[in-house]
């Protein structure tokens, strides 16, 4: 996951804070010298690196500290609020025309998953209640039409296209077709080079010139570190972009476009790509990914994708199952089909504060949950609903009916069991008002309880 690395060095250096009682400069500035190491082998540009340190620096040594914190945990507070200024402060949201279509012009280098995150956005507007406009400006790639035709369609997004005609020509057409059939955002699917040059540039400053769109979204793909920067900035200077989509920020990328995209353009990134789901499109909030990078979790992201993939009858269902003790291996079946629709099992419980650090080591394979379903649905109803009654032989015909071992049904039901046990302990926190407990995440019932339903046995240690 994005931001791992940084994540896992940037609580290092606060362990060695938090173990002092009283801080001095010296203190800080040693802190704050092992952050900015982090900054740069993360890929932050390094004049970002060194504004951001000498920032928390001149904040930390003179800010008094709250009666509530540590010191340590008020350079912690110092690091988030910065970090979270860096990025942009808040989420900036997609512009809107009074009078629609709404115009948004997608450009990018090749192979940035320009044409797929035009039809991320498409959907992502379409569950808004919004009705977008795809359209195909890239008549240069072999299949890039084609490409845009079949994303439309699995996003449910009508496609707007006249072949290898000029692309300003087809941009002014789609808008017209626009305004008769009602739609009002029209996304331009634009092409990309392998490389900045200058017919690029020349073509898109043509279609803005005609357009005047109110959007001009530069796709950039995270991986690629300070040449993310590099490409943001070139763009920017080019064509005056209106904001950023950071793509594959659930990959193994460092995340230091991230935090000086914004820096060095002055220009927010709106959405990040999470995933290659047309559904793995998050608008970008500064002040969770900070959250995300220094360990705490993102409870809010969580809520919301829970809230989007979980039907709410289900929820309630379920709900009172658990509050009941009801709750059975059906039940479990169902939440973990539920939770699949979510994204990667991983980035999810990284989502709860304090399970990052618990997971760090654990590379949990997603083939685990096609294994535990097949146990499941090897089981009679009977037994699905009682698992109590399942002896030894059952457990041998059950092994047999889904290709596993015995063992493996043991290690389910006995895991099954301590969910149940997490999920009283989870009722009686509840009742008493106590602390400690998991977030109460809509519909997500004994997600929490799940994350033992993986590793270390589930999933494999690095």
């Amino acid at each position: 996951m994005a931001f791992e690395g940084l994540s896992e060095k940037l609580s290092s250096a606060f362990k060695k804070l938090r173990s002092r009682g009283k801080l001095s400069e010296a203190d800080v500035k040693d802190a704050m010298r092992e952050v900015r190491l982090a900054l740069l082998e993360a890929d932050v540009n390094y004049k970002v690196a060194k504004d951001f340190t000498n920032m928390v620096v001149e904040a930390a040594v003179g800010a008094k500290v709250m009666e509530s914190l540590t010191p340590a945990q008020m350079v912690i507070k110092i690091v988030n609020d910065q970090l979270v200024e860096l990025m942009g402060g808040e989420a900036a949201p997609l512009a809107h025309a009074n009078r629609p279509p709404c115009v948004i012009l997608m450009c990018g280098l090749q192979g940035s998953g320009k044409t797929t995150h035009s039809g991320k956005l498409a959907k992502l507007l379409k569950s808004k209640g919004h009705r977008p406009l795809l359209v195909a400006c890239d008549i240069y790639r072999p299949a890039a039409i084609d490409q845009l035709c079949v994303v439309g369609e699995r996003a449910g997004v009508p496609v707007f296209q006249m072949g290898t005609e000029n692309p300003v020509k087809i941009a002014k057409a789609a808008i017209d077709h626009a305004k008769h059939h009602g739609n009002d955002y029209v996304i331009l699917d634009t092409a990309g080079r392998l490389h900045i040059d200058e017919q690029l540039m020349e073509e898109l400053k043509n279609i803005r010139s005609t357009v005047e769109p109110a959007e001009i979204l530069l796709v950039v793909d995270a991986m690629t570190g300070q040449d993310a920067v590099n490409v943001a900035s070139s763009f920017n200077d080019a064509l005056g972009i209106t904001g950023v989509i950071l793509t594959k920020l659930d990959g193994d990328t460092r995340g230091g476009a991230a935090l000086s995209v914004r820096a060095v353009t002055g220009q927010p990134i709106k959405f990040a790509g999470m995933g290659e789901k047309l559904d793995d499109l998050e608008v970008f909030h500064p002040s969770r990914m900070a959250s995300r990078i220094l360990g705490m979790g993102d409870v809010m992201t969580l809520i919301e994708k829970a809230e989007q993939q979980i039907d709410e009858q289900q929820a309630e269902e379920m709900a009172r199952k658990m509050a009941e003790n009801k709750f059975d291996l059906n039940d479990l079946l169902e939440q973990f089909r539920q939770i699949q629709k979510m994204g990667d099992i991983k980035s999810l419980l990284g989502m709860i504060p304090g399970m990052g650090q618990q997971l760090k080591d654990v590379d949990i394979d997603p083939k685990q949950f096609a294994r535990i379903e097949a146990i499941i649905l090897s089981m009679t109803a009977a037994e699905r609903a009682k698992p109590d009654i399942i002896n030894p032989s059952r457990k041998r015909r059950i092994a047999a009916g889904c290709g596993q071992r015995v063992e493996d049904v043991n290690r389910l039901l006995k895991q099954f069991r301590s969910m149940q046990d997490l999920m009283k302990q989870m009722r009686r926190m509840g009742k008493k008002g106590g602390r400690g407990g998991f977030p109460n995440i809509p519909g997500m019932g004994g997600f929490s309880g799940m994350g033992g339903m993986m590793p270390p046995k589930g999933g494999r240690r690095r």
